[in-house]
């Protein structure tokens, strides 16, 4: 995904080279704006597009799609008259109510998770730390497959394959053209752990090293003495070019997830990664770490 210029506050941005997600939370952001500038309440933009506040409240976060209609009805009562301008709104909604690629997968990952993909995509710069497995966006297929089978391929679930691809699919976020930076922080166990046994370990570590290459990936290895100080679990901290998304972290457990992205949160978690970034060895030396744990298989 390429890096998106901010634009300024009010300002209509284009609907090309953004995720689904931040395309629909940029449009409900901007017509808050309008609907704030107009000094009309939400029970008022309700009642003129036959929806309650709440449902106006649900559009200007981006939970839900847009209608057209809607919309063109919203840019009359706030104002908003000159045809080019009124336009690209509605540029806006058609493009932020094309179905995410994702969708395809509904059936195997849960809403939690599409919600995250879509944030996901539209970021400018991921940051990720993993304390157990490499990072899902660096693992090869066989490495994937390991995980997911816990390590029995034979005892596969019906719809491994399928989240198989869906990995491969988000990798190609970081591996096609025009990706976002990518910065991950990997715990020095996660190269001595035999996932999937050594020849696919190897190739794993094989592919990290080839990334860490790329001019858009930073790698950095915490060595085993100050594994566990800066942060006790993996999280990823996303942050985004349009000034209207707030950063994100992400954290999985077992029952599902979480996302955060209240200031207070952020600062903490942004700490954390100050902090591991420190601790961690530097990115040239990382592939020396690397280089040599592959030639030790």
């Amino acid at each position: 995904m390429a890096e998106l210029g901010r634009s300024e506050p009010g300002s209509v941005l284009p609907a090309e080279g953004r995720g689904v997600t931040a395309r629909r939370i940029v449009l409900g952001t901007q017509l808050r704006r309008l609907r704030e500038n107009a000094g009309i309440s939400r029970a008022d933009a309700g009642y003129t597009i036959r929806a309650s506040d709440s449902k106006v409240s649900r559009l200007e976060l981006g939970r839900v799609a847009f209608k057209e209609r809607d919309v063109a009805d919203l840019l009359t009562m706030y104002g908003v008259s000159d045809p080019e301008e009124r336009e690209q709104f509605l540029a806006m909604v058609r493009k932020a109510n094309e179905p995410g690629w994702w969708r395809r997968y509904t059936d195997v990952i849960p809403s939690w998770f599409q919600e995250f993909v879509g944030l996901e995509e539209s970021a400018s710069r991921i940051h990720t730390y993993e304390l157990q497995f490499v990072p899902g966006l660096l693992q090869t297929e066989d490495y994937v497959r390991a995980v997911l089978t816990r390590g029995r391929p034979d005892y596969a679930p019906p719809d491994t394959e399928k989240r198989i691809h869906l990995r491969m699919q988000r990798q190609a976020l970081i591996t096609g053209p025009n990706p976002p930076r990518y910065w991950a922080v990997v715990d020095e166990s996660v190269l001595r752990r035999p996932i999937g046994g050594r020849k696919v370990l190897k190739e794993q570590l094989q592919f990290l090293l080839e990334q860490s290459r790329q001019p858009h990936v930073t790698i950095q290895i915490v060595p085993m003495q100050l594994s566990g100080y800066a942060a006790e679990s993996p999280f990823q901290l996303l942050r985004f070019a349009e000034p209207e998304l707030p950063d994100v972290v992400y954290i999985e457990h077992l029952g599902g997830a979480v996302m955060l992205d209240g200031v207070e949160e952020i600062e903490i978690f942004s700490r954390a990664l100050d902090r591991l970034t420190v601790d961690a060895e530097t990115p040239d030396r990382s592939r020396q770490i690397l280089a040599k744990a592959i030639a030790e298989l």
